[in-house]
């Protein structure tokens, strides 16, 4: 990722925090959200990578590749199944993403730093989706919280009891959609 070191060793933190969430709550779901979890893992922890800052210890430039052939099989493992549960789509969409940003900044490294990467039409529209999915996103929680007048804490139950929340699964993905946001615009 191009951009301040502060900002990718702050989305490199919050993305590998919530990619380490996402394994926390596959451990405390039933089988059937275990794949969308995995999902969130491996789009957080991939996301946490690519935008540690140049200069640190991690991606080299032959890792564009590399990202782009994993998230490339992210992509096609999220579209099998969209022809049953549509809820898949925004996986797709976000390993989509996750291709065309590594595509871009390897291209980018190749033809030297300094130079916008990608196409501007495609990030713009990649943008675009990954903001309204952050508004979207953020403000069901606040009407599902006001509706159900936020009775209890709803942390009682151990391991099992907060990291099964269907509402942590909604907040990591309006994170890793801002997350999106921010690496877009460093493109």
């Amino acid at each position: 990722m191009h951009g301040p070191p502060l900002t990718g060793l702050l989305l490199t933190a919050l993305c590998a925090g919530v990619g380490a969430l996402c394994l926390l709550r596959m451990r405390a779901v039933a089988a059937e959200e275990r794949r969308g979890a995995a999902g969130d893992a491996v789009m957080g922890l991939g996301m946490a990578a690519m935008a540690l800052p140049p200069g640190l210890p991690g991606p080299a430039a032959w890792t564009a590749g590399a990202f782009a052939a994993v998230f490339g099989a992210a992509f096609v493992r999220a579209v099998l199944p969209l022809r049953t549960a549509g809820h898949h789509l925004h996986h797709a969409i976000g390993a989509l993403a996750m291709v065309y940003m590594a595509v871009a900044m390897g291209a980018a490294d190749h033809g030297g730093h300094g130079a916008a990467a990608g196409l501007p039409a495609v990030t713009a529209g990649l943008l675009a989706y990954f903001v309204l999915y952050v508004l979207y996103g953020g403000l069901r929680p606040v009407a599902a919280g006001a509706a159900a007048g936020f009775g209890g804490s709803g942390f009682g139950g151990g391991f099992g009891g907060w990291a099964a929340r269907p509402e942590l699964a909604g907040a990591c993905r309006v994170c890793m959609g801002a997350g999106m946001v921010a690496m877009l615009l460093a493109l």
